[in-house]
């Protein structure tokens, strides 16, 4: 049996299938949902690469506080209360770093619908240094009560997803992702339900955001060295889907999770915790970026250098899989 891309259903519902449509975009998706629901607002911490037509389309209901992280949050936490849907964008590093207490104190213990958007998380952000590296974004946001957090693979998930987790009683936090789409079709969006892309036997490879692409050049080069491979999107990682994560971890030799994230807190730890709670026994290969930073560079560099392309993640698990005794 080898990994087979399956058929994905087009999109159903009609709030989602319009953001598929040629010519979408997440600042065009984003001005729709806003010019037919006058709750939403739109915040910016001086972060305007993926929203710079909206000011003219929103007037009053668009805001550029600044470079001022906290401030942001702050407004966003107070508007909320009075009953708007703020959707705040900013550098992921600062973000979840600069404005965590106020994220963990304003909007998550009061639970507030307050939306955050991260750009340039993981390795996204390439060239930039560690200071701008968001790279414990998941593991940060996962501690802060009520939270969701979306990790989309490509633009089009993204832009698919963008209705429900605006439309969501909690708050929610988003690493952003301007990339072409990885597979044809994407199921529609339900928070918690990962996405299957393969189905095999062998191994299975979890894993989330920009690394899915390199994640699929990995299962299809383990499928020409006559493995079986099953490949999971997994998109959101609160809540998780655990459903998923068992039979993956069940149904295979090897469970695989390939993340752009330091190894401590992001999805190898949710994977090894879940996992233990329900008593479920499995041989695990986290690959990740360890406990540092990665080396600026641009894309294709910066994953080479960290040992996360495709090529080399499929070098690795072979590495693993020639470790482990035959069942």
């Amino acid at each position: 049996m080898t990994a087979t891309i399956e058929p994905m259903p087009r999109l159903s519902s009609d709030s989602v299938s319009h953001t598929a449509a040629s010519g979408a975009t997440y600042e065009t998706v984003l001005a729709d949902l806003a010019l037919a629901d006058e709750r939403i607002l739109v915040l910016t911490a001086e972060n305007r690469a993926a929203i710079r037509g909206l000011p003219p389309r929103l007037g009053a209901r668009f805001l550029d506080t600044g470079i001022t992280e906290q401030t942001m949050v702050g407004m966003g936490a107070g508007l909320a209360l009075q009953g708007r849907i703020p959707v705040l964008h900013g550098l992921s590093a600062f973000l979840t770093m600069r404005a965590f207490e106020f994220i963990r104190t304003d909007v998550g213990i009061a639970r507030l619908p307050v939306k955050l958007v991260g750009g340039v998380a993981g390795i996204l952000s390439e060239a930039n240094g560690p200071t701008h590296q968001a790279i414990e974004d998941v593991a940060l946001m996962r501690t802060i009560p009520h939270m969701q957090i979306f990790c989309p693979a490509d633009t089009r998930e993204l832009l698919g997803a963008l209705p429900a987790l605006i439309a969501h009683p909690d708050p929610v936090y988003i690493r952003y992702i301007d990339r072409p789409p990885v597979v044809p079709y994407a199921p529609a969006f339900a928070i918690g339900r990962a996405h299957v892309l393969t189905r095999g036997h062998d191994l299975a490879i979890l894993s989330y955001g920009a690394l899915v692409r390199e994640s699929l050049e990995a299962a299809v080069l383990l499928e020409s060295a006559g493995l079986s491979v099953l490949l999971v999107d997994m998109r959101t990682l609160a809540p998780i889907d655990e459903s998923v994560m068992a039979m993956a971890a069940q149904s295979t030799r090897l469970l695989v999770t390939v993340e752009d994230h330091v190894a401590t807190g992001g999805l190898s730890t949710i994977v090894a915790e879940r996992l233990v709670n329900s008593g479920i026994s499995v041989q695990l290969l986290p690959i990740n970026l360890g406990h540092g930073w990665f080396t600026p560079g641009l894309l294709p560099d910066a994953l080479r250098a960290s040992r996360l392309s495709g090529e080399q993640i499929a070098t690795r698990v072979l590495e693993r899989l020639a470790h482990l005794p035959l069942d």
